[in-house]
């Protein structure tokens, strides 16, 4: 599943990242978003961009663009 497709509130755990360009994808993982990481979806703006995802104690707002191209799975 795409992180993207989630519903607000709900927690998943980052499985690949790998679709997003090198230095798009460095950025990221510099702000503690990295694979096996598990993160959770805040909200989202009121026209679907940008998300709100709170990952390791950190709220950070991604592009919708950007949150299509990472592979999440829902924790349990």
């Amino acid at each position: 599943m795409k992180l993207a497709q989630l519903q607000s509130g709900v927690d998943a755990t980052i499985t690949d990242m790998s679709a997003l360009p090198a230095d798009t994808r460095k950025k990221l993982m510099v702000m503690g978003v990295l694979p096996n990481t598990q993160l959770q979806l805040i909200r989202r703006a009121p026209l679907g961009d940008p998300l709100q995802v709170m990952v390791r104690g950190v709220a950070i707002a991604l592009r919708k663009q950007l949150a299509e191209q990472i592979d999440v799975k829902v924790a349990v």
